[in-house]
């Protein structure tokens, strides 16, 4: 089982910072704190990710509105228990943070159009819920996916991904503990949740949106066959 949380959770990100940092907690003397990164898509939208970051990762102006930040991190969860509600909480930790400077901006835009790596997020993990497949109403299919993430210290992310398309169609028949490498980008949507009385909040989820997915079992199930067979020989 793979427990290297370096290799099996990370992500790059390119934006500009939105709105202000706020405190979020303080773990033996050291606060971290969360802020929204701005990071556009090629559509012209836009997703307003949440970024938890270390007060040693801060410099006094790092996080200034509209200043770009290259981020490299990890994509975790955690559980937060509101009004005996259990709710699941997603963010970016943030491990290194780079200010890209006005000067620096158009060869730092190069880059990103030649890598196109303004948005990237590599998980290895396990299917943990029975993925979820279905059609809209223009025929568009998707598949939702629960994938459990190790992390150090036998703790474990819980990421909710999408795929799309054949992707989609491949997902519907993975099953419960399938290990799994996916390849995407992190992403914000909005959606209404309605409440027992009647009422609607709109509220903001945080996903992996899939852009490649590769079956880790497979690989191993054939190297193993392989060995198999050259000892027969």
């Amino acid at each position: 089982m793979n427990t290297n949380y370096l290799e099996n959770n990370y992500l790059t990100l390119v934006g500009k910072v939105t709105g202000e940092k706020k405190f979020s907690h303080e773990i033996y003397g050291e606060s971290f704190y969360v802020f929204n990164l701005e990071i556009a898509r090629l559509s012209g939208n836009s997703d307003i990710i949440p970024i938890t970051i270390s007060e040693r990762l801060i410099k006094e102006d790092t996080l200034t509105e509209g200043k770009k930040l290259l981020i490299k991190g990890q994509f975790r969860s955690y559980n937060s228990y509101e009004n005996e509600k259990n709710r699941l909480i997603l963010t970016v930790f943030a491990k290194d943070v780079v200010e890209v400077e006005e000067n620096e901006q158009d060869e730092e835009n190069e880059m990103v159009r030649k890598d196109t790596i303004t948005n990237e997020v590599v998980l290895i993990g396990y299917i943990c819920k029975k993925p979820i497949y279905r059609q809209t109403p223009f025929g568009r299919e998707i598949s939702d996916l629960l994938l459990a993430v190790n992390r150090a210290y036998n703790k474990s992310d819980y990421i909710p991904c999408i795929a799309w398309g054949r992707n989609a169609r491949f997902c519907q028949n993975l099953e419960v503990g399938t290990e799994v490498k996916i390849v995407g980008r992190v992403q914000s949507r909005n959606y209404e949740k309605k409440h027992e009385d009647g009422s609607v909040e709109t509220r903001v989820a945080y996903e992996v949106s899939v852009g490649s997915l590769e079956v880790i079992e497979e690989k191993q199930d054939e190297n193993k066959e392989e060995v198999e067979n050259k000892e027969a020989v």
